[in-house]
């Protein structure tokens, strides 16, 4: 797709907000964050910032850079499976063979079939630009806290199974190498490290597939799903329409496809974005939004606890913590994996006030829960730990998310740096009374 075309496209959707005065300037500041991001309106296809610079608040008691844990997730990838192109290629095809397709349908259709014909066997594929992205992340972190990787420290990098997040911690690995050979660098892919790299809790799911958080969902998605405006620019007759196409998926999988386009080579060519009005992709984006919140944020309709299905890597990531703050120079721990983590830790750990729960969805995004915020690819969460010297017990940390620093829960007084005593305390306090339930 053309970069002017998306920009355009999403400085619109705050242009043209319909809410109230108060609210439209709450959304019109998020719109505006998505404008600067490129295409951020896609959800969790939303791409990487090109450039992140963003300033750091100085470091109190002059205390340094010591050690750094991370979390991110693979970097910028193909659509994981065929469905999202065989629905709509399908539909498409058998209106064309009919006659039912307009000439607008039939550019579509045959759009359409070159992504799938880009995509055939790289489903969930690490596109090129996802190795980019990764390597960014990589060299600005050395860049920002070169004391942490001086000399022969230790990079130990895990990631899950899953083939796009082992290529993720190579690029990543492989640019940190390249500015300091010396590192010592370990990788792991093992199942052994499944537990709380991407753990999946199966109670906690079933409460998202309860019958009353299908039913809010429904309800808030209901009036936003349907396009006919869409359906009369694809076919020339509307009793065809009615009788033998799914509106609602079919327009889902086409903008589905229209944004994930943005992280493939596909991305310059492609026009399907163009089909679509703003109205229209800020209610996708709305409709992804809540879904995220219910089934991965602390959304009361399933329980207000989908959080603590990573309370295993919160507990893993303090312990190894506990462990690597005894070395003189720990070096760092970096794991990648997927959306479907890092955005329940972001909850958990109630960064920027993710942890809020929202009884009425309708006022979830004028609240700032903004899910597409928190996980584009590669994003990632940094804990950045600072203390004077080895013997310095008085260790500090510093959460950023996709680089940027945090607010947490936690006592203030020099946020964005937190004693590494209260947030111990805090989140392992916070655990332990959800175990206890």
């Amino acid at each position: 797709m053309r970069r002017d075309n998306v920009r355009t496209i999403v400085i619109l959707l705050g242009l043209a907000c319909s809410l109230s005065a108060t609210l439209a300037v709450r959304a019109q500041a998020a719109f505006t964050a998505i404008s600067n991001s490129r295409h951020f309106s896609a959800s969790n296809y939303c791409i990487y910032p090109d450039s992140v610079e963003p300033a750091e608040t100085p470091v109190p008691g002059g205390k340094k850079p010591f050690y750094i844990s991370h979390y991110g997730r693979h970097g910028s990838r193909y659509l994981s499976n065929r469905k999202g192109y065989d629905i709509p290629v399908a539909v498409l095809s058998r209106a064309d063979s009919l006659g039912k397709l307009t000439a607008t349908g039939q550019e579509v259709l045959q759009e359409l079939r070159l992504i799938l014909a880009d995509s055939e066997g790289r489903w969930g594929d690490l596109t090129g630009l996802g190795k980019k992205q990764q390597r960014d992340i990589a060299r600005r972190m050395i860049r920002h806290y070169p004391e942490v990787f001086e000399g022969p420290v230790h990079i130990d990098a895990r990631s899950t199974t899953v083939p796009r997040c082992i290529l993720s911690m190579g690029a990543a690995t492989q640019q940190m190498v390249a500015m300091n050979p010396q590192l010592q660098v370990t990788l792991q892919a093992s199942h052994r490290n499944m537990w709380y790299m991407n753990y999946q809790d199966q109670m906690l799911r079933s409460l998202v597939d309860s019958p009353s958080c299908k039913r809010a969902y429904d309800e808030f998605c209901k009036p936003r799903k349907r396009n006919p405006r869409l359906m009369g620019v694809l076919f020339n007759d509307t009793a065809y329409v009615n009788q033998h196409v799914d509106q609602v998926w079919l327009n889902y999988y086409l903008i589905k496809t229209a944004m994930v386009q943005q992280n493939t080579k596909m991305g310059e060519r492609s026009q399907l974005i163009n089909l679509f009005s703003y109205e229209e992709i800020h209610q996708f984006w709305q409709c992804e939004n809540v879904w995220w919140y219910i089934s991965c944020g602390p959304a009361p309709h399933s329980g207000g606890v989908q959080p603590y299905g990573q309370r295993f890597l919160l507990r893993k990531i303090i312990s190894d913590a506990d462990s690597c703050l005894r070395h003189k120079r720990p070096g760092v721990q970096l794991r990648f994996g997927h959306e479907t983590v890092l955005l329940p830790l972001t909850c958990l750990l109630g960064i920027n006030g993710y942890d809020t729960q929202i009884a009425d969805l309708e006022h979830l995004e004028d609240s700032g829960w903004w899910a597409c915020l928190v996980f584009p690819m590669a994003s990632n969460i940094q804990l950045v730990f600072y203390r004077r010297n080895p013997h310095d017990k008085d260790v500090l940390v510093k959460v950023l998310l996709n680089e940027r620093e945090t607010r947490l829960p936690l006592p203030d007084d020099m946020a964005p740096y937190y004693r590494w005593s209260d947030f111990r305390q805090y989140y392992l306090k916070k655990l332990d009374a959800y175990e206890k339930q």
